[in-house]
């Protein structure tokens, strides 16, 4: 978005439109913000907000480029370290090139106790990182006493323990505090009464809550009240009361309602004053008491820096115990406090030099989000203090020797203070597998750098996978990939990035997708070869898959996922904790057959409408045409086994579109003029002869009441720019599946008006047809309903024709299908949906949906930001240090968080289920028997040999769907004799198969009992046979 003018570069920044909407995108690109501290938490706030579209960003640093910038900061180079460059002038190009429309300038000048702040006044925000607590409070009290204010945030890392601090002045207006999108909720009944209820229809849930407004619309009866607010009194999830109604008509039918959104005032005091009386957010309820200690405990170090001029040094007892009798001080000076809690103390001074980048890139994320939040007015602001600490990483260290965390003069030095020297070399030696390298690769794999996970030296590796090419609505938050990138693989252009911020990185990539196709690569030796996977992904399927494979070779695996705002992680460790198939999240609500067809109600429903219509008319019909005729080799051989009377799956549906095909720009004009009339008129006139307008249900009800709405037809106006929209699109596609060429002046609205004054439509008579009411009903599938003779005469009739006017070249039996494209604008794919939903939803009354709507509804978009991606890949970082370390369930946290609100919650893993089958004999899904047979090997030997070996009796055994032996089953007694090799039949590079066995119950007429999966080998030594 540039400077100077306010057009959104949509192609760049449209999924994170989707979370921040225009408004506030505007509002970013009139922004400045300052930010001073190259480490590594300022380098990961100064890529968010670039990123994200502010007009400019000041860096400002003071420092050199040291050896231990290597490991926090990721945009610094070996190189610059030895050329002793300025930190803030090596980095500052590189954070430049993030993003072409933000200015990125630099000042190492000195900010202290004498500056004049007077420069910052041109800054809306200003954002302070490794800056003493003194500076900050005299920074935060110019910032505060400004008019308008200027939005103050302050972050500090030391070790294990983050915080970050906001002061967005005393009257700071939130125009959205949540984000989330207000849904039209359909009403069951309103009571005329004081107070009058509402209840919602199907009991579906309001979401309410007391105090909020909501507006009426489209009720019936009761019409005093549409387009007012009410405001709300909760009585159950759905309903809810408002006010008195007594006086207003009696409520008849219909109508729906929309919570309404109110701005909000928040009130922030300046750090000085909230020192002492701290409000803080708490993220992890099983240690309550952890924010306040933590604010202790660093407000402590600082007055040790004051006192010393350093920070404590790493290993020295002699610093924890001054720094904890600080904290005690400190402490007892706090109006809001808790106990001082030792153990982190003596943890935050051994770890104090050090940096933890993972530990940085979460509250990074959390912090660039409030920076947005202070400069747009989106969203709730943290009020006002967020801390945050990883004492679970350093916990089981504590026994080491001192000299494990000791400096070694190497770009780990930070970590090594952290972690020490062990579990980096650990972590140089670990083999993991990232699938997919999107927004979350790229952040986990400047984690991996930063680390030094997998070096080549220490034989370790990252190998990484994914099919995708590099988009330009990419590159608003895959922050490793450039504008020369685009349409270049996402994997191999990411491992060439991480290379660079740490060279000595081994990191394999691939092209492959991930699923049962490819086993033959990613199969259980490749697995065995892995310490960890970690998954990248953005849809549910993928995990499920990569799951059931580290379940099946007992590896660990590290998921995470955004949406918007939203983030949450799950860690899966083998034996210890639930697999992400142990859960499942209900599946999405599919809209009825014949709500989209033909009683739409909300404009999802006809959104999904356009898309299908799309789906079948350019994919689904292109291809199915080809495929036909690339199994019958030419029309006369069809057309010869069709007189013979045989039935061609697909004949009718083909031999139509091939008599029907046309050849001219000025056809497909037409053909999409008499759709309009057909989806838009004929439809309506169809219905309400089917359904006037007075029609009664059984019950006497009226049949058009809500949520069914009664359709207008629409007459084709050539001058309204909608309609010529959807005939343009409409013709463009058909031109695309009929190889159909078209100039740019053919598109122009006189060239089109001129066609299709040309275009005669007939009149039209509605039929006496059967229209599908039932919700439960499904689509018919077309292609495999039996033809009628009047339908196959008919096909006969027209293939003769077209063999006669010879129209069966080999290019006339060919379409090219039009795969749905929705980042392209060029393609008048979104032209196309939204045009066609808009003019259904106008059909309808249904309140239309803009073009960037349709285009995220359609395209099935995940709105997506790089604050909640960096929050998310350096929580998932963080333990994989756990998992890599071996440590015990106890240590391992789960998270969700939602950065609008904001909030973070952090929990203990899902421990394991046992399930019991009996005396003493348990299992989980981490668990397999093994069987291992031969070539002559019978289910006789394999029953015998699993009661022989697990002492009990087995009753059935399946594989997959294949039932192998039901002992109720006619015939299935005599195939205890056949070969276990014969029953399988397995593929030539099968070494074993996971079979599933009951076992028979203790007492007769029980149920039979589970077991885990038996693992059964071909051969005696696990090897192929």
């Amino acid at each position: 978005m540039a400077a100077d003018s306010m057009e959104i570069d949509d192609s760049l920044y449209s999924r994170q439109r989707y979370v921040l909407g225009d408004n506030a995108m505007h509002q970013m690109a009139q922004s400045s913000v300052f930010l001073s501290g190259m480490g590594g938490l300022g380098i990961e706030i100064a890529k968010n907000i670039v990123l994200a579209g502010v007009k400019t960003v000041t860096l400002h640093d003071t420092k050199q480029c040291e050896m231990l910038d290597l490991g926090s900061n990721f945009f610094i180079r070996k190189e610059d370290v030895l050329n002793q460059r300025k930190r803030v002038e090596a980095v500052c190009p590189r954070v430049a090139e993030l993003n072409p429309y933000v200015h990125v300038d630099l000042s190492s000048s000195a900010l202290d106790d004498n500056t004049d702040l007077s420069f910052l006044r041109k800054y809306q925000c200003v954002i302070l990182t490794e800056t003493r607590l003194r500076l900050q409070k005299r920074v935060n009290d110019f910032c505060h006493s400004q008019r308008p204010p200027i939005r103050f945030i302050g972050c500090d890392a030391h070790g294990i323990c983050v915080r970050v601090f906001c002061d967005f002045g005393e009257e700071f207006e939130v125009s959205d505090p949540t984000g989330e999108e207000p849904k039209d909720i359909f009403i069951q009944s309103i009571t005329q009464d004081n107070p009058g209820v509402v209840t919602c229809m199907d009991n579906q849930p309001h979401g309410l809550q007391t105090g909020q407004s909501v507006v009426f619309r489209e009720i019936n009866g009761m019409v005093e009240l549409n387009n007012t607010a009410r405001q709300v009194s909760v009585l159950s999830p759905h309903s809810f009361a408002i006010g008195d109604t007594s006086q207003l008509q009696p409520y008849a039918h219909g109508g729906f309602f929309v919570l309404v959104k109110t701005p909000k005032t928040y009130r922030f005091e300046t750090m000085e004053r909230q020192l002492c009386e701290p409000q803080v957010l708490t993220p992890d309820f099983s240690k309550p008491e952890a924010p306040l200690q933590i604010h202790a405990a660093m407000l402590a170090l600082d007055a040790f820096q004051e006192q010393h001029s350093r920070l404590p040094n790493t290993g020295c007892l002699q610093d924890a115990e001054v720094l904890l009798k600080l904290t005690e001080e400190v402490n007892a000076t706090l109006r809001n406090k808790a106990p001082v809690n030792v153990e982190l103390v003596r943890c935050l001074s051994r770890t104090a030099r050090g940096t933890l980048p993972p530990l940085a890139a979460a509250v990074g994320g959390l912090a660039s989000q409030e920076a947005l939040k202070a400069i747009t007015g989106k969203f709730a602001p943290l009020q006002q203090w967020f801390y945050l600490d990883a004492i679970e990483v350093v916990k089981p260290l504590q026994s080491l020797s001192a000299e494990e965390f000791f400096p070694r003069g190497d770009r780990y030095d930070g970590l090594r203070a952290c972690i020490g020297e062990s579990l980096c070399l650990e972590l140089h030696k670990l083999r993991v597998f990232m699938v997919g390298c999107g927004a979350i690769g790229c952040e986990m794999l400047k984690n991996f750098a930063l680390l030094g996970v997998g070096l080549t030296q220490s034989s370790g590796v990252v190998c990484i996978t994914d099919p995708d090419l590099i988009e330009k609505s990419n590159l608003n938050r895959q922050f490793l990939f450039r504008p020369h990138h685009i349409q270049k693989p996402k994997s191999t252009t990411a491992a060439e990035a991480t290379r660079d911020i740490n060279p000595d990185l081994q990191v394999d990539a691939h092209l492959n997708k991930v699923c049962p196709a490819t086993e033959n690569i990613y199969n259980d030796s490749f697995y065995s070869h892995l310490n960890l996977v970690v998954t990248a992904l953005d849809n549910v399927e993928a995990r499920r898959y990569v799951d059931s494979r580290c379940v099946s070779n007992q590896r660990p695996l590290l998921d995470s996922g955004t949406m918007g705002t939203k983030g949450h992680t799950e860690i899966i460790v083998p034996n210890l904790t639930e697999s992400y198939n142990s859960h499942r999240d209900p599946p999405e609500e599919e809209i009825p057959f014949c709500t989209l067809k033909s009683f739409p109600s909300v404009i999802e429903h006809t959104i999904q409408w356009a898309r299908d219509k799309f789906e079948n008319a350019f994919v689904h019909k292109p291809s199915m045409y080809n495929s036909f005729w690339q199994t019958h080799s030419s029309a006369q051989v069809v057309l010869q086994r069709m007189q013979a009377g045989e039935s061609l799956e697909g004949s009718f549906q083909v031999v139509k579109l091939l008599s029907r095909r046309p050849s001219q720009w000025e056809q497909c004009i037409a053909i999409a003029r008499v759709k309009f009339e057909k989806y838009f008129k004929r439809k309506a006139l169809q219905l309400l002869h089917s359904f006037p307008l007075d029609t009664r249900l059984k019950d006497g009800s009226l049949f058009w009441q809500s949520p069914k709405r009664p359709p207008a037809p629409i007459d084709f106006d050539l001058k309204d720019p909608l309609h010529l929209t959807f005939i343009v699109s409409t013709a463009r596609l058909f031109a695309g599946i009929y190889n159909i060429p078209y100039s740019e002046k053919d598109l122009s609205k006189e060239a089109v008006t001129r066609i299709l004054l040309g275009v005669s439509i007939p009149e039209y008579r509605p039929l006496e047809k059967c229209i599908e009411t039932d919700e439960a009903a499904k689509k018919p599938d077309q292609t495999k309903m039996p033809l009628t003779s009047e339908e196959e005469r008919e096909t006969i009739a027209q293939l003769e024709q077209a063999i006669a006017a010879d129209s069966v070249s080999p290019e006339k039996l060919q379409m090219s299908p039009q795969q749905f494209e929705k980042d392209d604008d060029s393609n008048g794919h979104i032209d196309f949906v939204t045009s066609a939903s808009a003019l259904r939803a106008r059909m309808y009354s249904i309140e239309p949906a803009d073009r960037l709507k349709t285009k995220r509804i359609a395209g099935k978009i995940i709105p997506a930001i790089a604050t909640a991606t960096a929050a998310v890949a350096g929580l998932v970082a963080l333990e994989l240090i756990k998992v890599v370390g071996g440590y015990g369930f106890e240590l391992y946290k789960n998270c969700f968080f939602n950065l609008a609100i904001p909030v973070v919650v952090l929990t203990e893993t899902a421990p394991v289920k046992r399930t019991l089958i009996r005396d003493d004999i348990y299992f989980s899904i981490w668990d397999y028997w093994t069987v291992f047979g031969h070539e002559d090997f019978t289910l006789s030997d394999f029953m015998n040999t699993v009661r022989e070996k697990y002492g009990i009796e087995p009753t059935m055994v399946v594989h997959g769907v294949k039932m192998l032996y039901v002992p109720v089953m006619p015939g299935h007694s005599k195939r205890l004799k056949l070969t276990m090799q014969k029953l399988i039949k397995p593929s030539v590079d099968r070494r074993y198969v996971d079979l599933t066995v009951s076992f028979a119950p203790e007492a007769d007429g029980d149920e039979d009992l589970p077991g885990p999966p038996v693992r059964y080998y071909f051969s005696r030594n696990g090897e192929t046979p």
